[in-house]
């Protein structure tokens, strides 16, 4: 069996692909892991809000209302409103002003982050996130021309979408016949056989399940890496409930959830986290995944199973 194990940084955070082959030879695998590593590292300039020159920073700034864009931000500009949409409006990734004002305005790669404990204790009475009732995702629009149509002053936030299309993207240059993991800030695009995916705690960072996956992705949505005190000495984090604009307290510490890809498994996560214990069950049973209440419990919810009715003849 031939292995390419490759780890490294990008977006931010670690990232990492592993490629495993009997058919390939590893110089290919190699050269592989190479364009996986380019196209992910080319996502990271694209799509990052931390930049003025970015591709994501200069769209969010001009002020013409079509705007010409790459394949990979008008894929993104899709994958927001088909997010927005698919979370009955929860992943709302126009939150651009909102994340600001809670204190996310530049990178916080290196910056320790607050106690979780701390932040609990100190946390408002909790409440499910609830969508905004005139949401600036739903005035998206990707022309066929490849140019994103938006009023200015709607500003797009990649965040955890843009690691799970990075993931997803990275993975299309994977050649048939090779087993792959690829890893985008914990995004995980999945395929070529079986894979164990290790679901860490947010409050112990140990090890609390492993979710086995065939092909897909895998992706963890949680409240605990990216926890700050702001100036007025609340804590804040980076999901935000759309109807407020704040950081969401559901109940829910982190949510990892399975899919047919890494984004959609991201926009799955990221919709049980903020829809709370009862309603973020029902959405992870679509797949399966991973519940992690603020009290410790770490709670498995299982797929649903495939009803197959049998046809009369």
């Amino acid at each position: 069996m031939n292995r390419v194990d490759e780890r490294f940084r990008c977006m931010g955070c670690d990232a990492r692909v592993r490629l495993e082959s009997a058919l390939v030879p590893e110089p290919e695998l190699r050269r592989t892991a190479a364009a996986v590593r380019a196209a992910l590292a080319d996502a990271d300039r694209r799509l990052t809000r931390f930049e003025p020159g970015s591709e994501l920073s200069r769209l969010n700034a001009d002020p013409r209302e079509a705007v010409p864009a790459s394949p990979l931000v008008a894929r993104l500009a899709r994958a927001a409103l088909w997010a927005g949409n698919a979370s009955g409006g929860l992943v709302d990734a126009t939150l651009a002003g909102e994340i600001e004002a809670a204190g996310y305005a530049a990178s916080r790669t290196g910056q320790a982050a607050a106690p979780l404990a701390d932040a609990l204790a100190a946390a408002p009475p909790r409440a499910l996130a609830r969508p905004r009732p005139e949401p600036g995702f739903a005035r998206i629009e990707v022309l066929a021309d490849g140019r994103v149509v938006r009023p200015p002053g709607v500003r797009l936030d990649s965040g955890g979408l843009g690691k799970g299309l990075a993931a997803d993207v990275a993975a299309e240059l994977v050649p048939a016949g090779v087993r792959y993991a690829i890893s985008a800030g914990g995004d995980l695009a999945l395929g070529g056989g079986e894979w164990e995916v290790a679901v860490t705690g947010a409050a112990t960072g140990a090890e609390v399940h492993r979710l086995r996956v065939r092909s897909g992705g895998v992706a963890t949505s949680g409240i605990h890496e990216r926890l700050w005190r702001r100036e007025d000495g609340a804590f804040a984090h980076h999901v935000l409930d759309p109807s407020t604009g704040e950081p969401a307290w559901t109940g829910l510490v982190a949510a990892t959830a399975a899919a047919p890809g890494a984004l959609e498994a991201e926009v799955l996560a990221k919709t049980a986290l903020l829809s709370g214990p009862a309603a973020g069950r029902r959405v992870l049973r679509r797949h399966g995944g991973v519940l992690q209440h603020e009290d410790g419990r770490v709670e498995i919810v299982e797929r649903a199973p495939v009803v197959r009715l049998r046809v009369a003849a």
